[in-house]
């Protein structure tokens, strides 16, 4: 025994003295997936010997690499940087896999994450949370959100920030390099496309940050997504653009930095007072609340401005404008905020019906509160003890993503108010304001005596404005409106509308597709060294006469004819469009993705199937705009990096509006 305890002893006195590896390559049995699966880890020089628990970033690959990061470089650039900074800092960094073997066909093939729309066998949400318990059970780390954070490259930049929103109480901060655009997520057989510019409230509790490199081939999808971060003021965000030429990982020290002001961050501690959040899975857990839908179609649960004292609930069936999700239905458990076995009064409005409807319910023994509802849009409100005063409650502006409205017109805004309480509030004045220039307000504030409990009070004929546009495509301009209540109290909602441009041109042709095949000519990229050439595509769609003309019951797609597209080559060809109208007899039934052919970052083109209803009066005429998108290669050959020429091909598209009008015949 003597003997066996000295060599034990020789043994780690012999390892202690042994420089630290900059890195360990492991792996854990995963019982989500089912198999081992691997990692790599740089643990800080003095870990051995040090007793201190460190914060935690889990790094995640791009496309064709794996957890060793260096199928791109060889390993000669990514991991030093990474090596270099852990040796400097009191921090773990740890390298998933995103390997699945039927997604990796070659290099070019190697496809991670499994973040396909026909995907969902390997989730990669739930093996995160089991990689982060064998972390925090292996290695001396700090397991608190605060201290956990997760960044990546590429689709692994999709990842950080997919994650991220996913499990906000679990990740307190994330960065994203050069992150990838969009991709599929949900359960198998239900996916929706998620593009993280259409869920940026579920980081409002969270610190952002995105790195671009000046020279991306995608840089305009990092823009889009700057943009969308950069308009949400609840929301910490950082953006930087590295002057470097290639897709690449740039200013890792800078953005590690942003992770360790994070760890330093207390209020990241504290669970929000108030927040949002978006999923499309069946079930979820976030913040305490637990929820659960009933119903097989596809779509998105929104929870949205989540207090104590209620919440708003709506579904689509895409994002950012789908219709709701009409035959969920769902079920949710507050986070344990209540008493129990108290009584408390639910408010209920019907977004779609504009009814409240009025009932009492016990908080469970452990605090919380259960309620269901459908998935056409609720506001709830609860009332009881500990639930606060509510304030006025701005009810949505249109039940798409967006207003879109008319320049040079005297418009009314679809302003309504909302008592979410259960007794009479008064005295309520409403101001509306614009720090746009574009925005010219025709009548800005209105005062309400009283609004009845569960009831609201339209605004829509006293407050007015005129917008100015140019040519173009949709305006983005934002309102700010603000609601006194209670005597002195004050409250501030933003109102973002889009201005529809002032010149419009008219397509070259339009072709309306009721059931009808047809032969288009459509534009083909060449590739990277730019270029390309108009191929036939033969399709058939809708469903109706197939006599070309919209009638009442039929579906259909639309199809206009463009002179000249975005790319040099993209001449008279046919693009499929997304429709928008506000006729009520007009509605978006289904949101086509393709893919842009030669496009790298998994983005789709997204058109429209829209129903004329059976019910449209003879001789209506419904006037549309209509949304096409144009893209192309841009190759540089005459570009230089220093001494080195550069082949560069960015990715670029645009966006055409177009008017057209439906005529129902007499």
């Amino acid at each position: 025994m003597f003997t066996l305890i000295n060599v034990l002893i020789s043994f780690i006195l012999i390892q202690a003295a042994l420089p630290n590896q900059p890195f360990y390559d492991r792996r854990h049995d995963s019982k989500v997936f089912g198999e081992p699966r691997n990692y790599r880890i740089l643990l800080p020089p003095d870990y051995r010997i040090s007793g201190k628990s460190y914060p935690v970033l889990y790094f995640f690959h791009g496309h064709s690499d794996r957890y060793t990061l260096e199928r791109y470089d060889g390993g000669a650039d990514f991991i030093p940087k990474m090596v270099d900074y852990v040796a400097r800092h009191d921090l773990i960094v740890v390298l998933p896999d995103g390997y699945v073997a039927e997604d990796y066909t070659g290099f070019y093939g190697g496809s991670p994450w499994d973040l396909r729309l026909e995907g969902g066998t390997h989730d990669f949400g739930p093996y995160f949370e089991e990689l982060v318990a064998h972390i925090d059970g292996t290695y001396r780390t700090l397991t608190d959100r605060r201290h956990r954070a997760t960044s990546g490259l590429s689709m692994g930049g999709f990842m950080s920030l997919w994650l991220s929103a996913r499990y906000p109480d679990l990740i307190g901060s994330a960065s994203a390099f050069n992150p990838g655009a969009e991709f599929y997520a949900g359960e198998k057989g239900r996916r929706v496309l998620w593009r993280v510019k259409d869920h940026v409230p579920n980081h409002t509790s969270s610190m952002v940050r995105l790195i671009r490199a000046s020279g991306d081939y995608i840089s305009q999808y990092h823009e889009e997504t700057r943009t969308a971060y950069a308009n949400a003021d609840k929301v910490n965000f950082e953006y930087r653009v590295d002057e470097y030429h290639r897709h690449w990982i740039t200013s890792v020290a800078e953005t590690f930095d942003f992770h360790e002001r994070a760890f330093h961050n207390s209020t990241l501690d504290n669970v929000p007072e108030t927040w949002s959040y978006a999923s499309p899975y069946r079930s979820f857990r976030v913040w305490g609340c637990r929820v659960k839908t009933e119903g097989e179609e596809a779509g998105i649960t929104y929870l949205q401005d989540v207090t104590q004292g209620g919440f708003r609930a709506t579904t689509r069936r895409w994002a950012p404008d789908g219709p709701p999700v009409a035959g969920w239905r769902i079920t949710i458990t507050t986070a344990p905020h209540y008493r129990p076995g108290v009584a408390y009064t639910i408010l209920d409005h019907d977004l779609t019906t504009g009814k409240t409807e009025k009932k009492t319910t016990a908080a469970n023994a452990d605090g919380s509160i259960m309620l269901t509802v459908d998935g056409m849009g609720h506001q709830i409100s609860l009332a009881g003890p500990g639930t606060g005063a509510q304030p006025p409650v701005l009810l949505p502006l249109t039940p798409k993503d967006k207003l879109r409205l008319s320049p040079r017109a005297d418009i009314s805004l679809p302003i309504r108010i909302y008592n979410p309480r259960g007794e009479t509030m008064k005295d309520v004045k409403v101001t509306l304001g614009s720090e746009y220039p574009t925005v010219e307000l025709l009548a800005s504030e209105a005062s309400i005596p009283s609004i009845g409990p569960g009831a609201f009070v339209d605004l829509s004929e006293r407050f007015r404005a005129r917008f100015t546009a140019g040519s173009g495509y949709f305006a983005p301009t934002r309102l700010q409106l603000k609601m006194t209540y209670d005597g002195w109290y004050e409250t501030a909602e933003p109102a973002d509308v889009l201005v529809i441009p002032e010149i419009i041109p008219s397509p070259a042709a339009v072709e309306v597709m009721d059931g009808r095949t047809h032969a288009f000519s459509v534009f083909r990229q060449r590739g990277n060294q730019g270029g390309g050439t108009s191929v036939e595509n033969r399709v058939t769609e809708g469903k109706g006469n197939g006599n070309g003309i919209l009638e009442p019951g039929e579906e259909a797609t639309i199809w206009i004819k463009m002179i000249q597209g975005m790319d040099p080559f993209d001449k008279g060809n046919w693009y499929r469009c997304k429709v928008y109208a506000d006729s009520p007899w007009l509605e978006e039934i289904g949101d086509l993705q393709n893919s842009k052919q030669r496009e790298w970052t998994s983005a789709m083109e997204r058109t429209s199937l829209i129903r004329l209803s059976s019910k449209t009066p003879r001789g209506t005429k419904i006037p549309v705009l209509l949304d096409n998108e144009s893209w192309s290669f841009h190759y540089t050959p005459d570009v230089r990096y220093g001494t080195e020429k550069l082949y560069q091909a960015f990715q670029l598209h645009t966006h055409h509006v177009h008017r057209f009008e439906i005529s129902v015949r007499q």
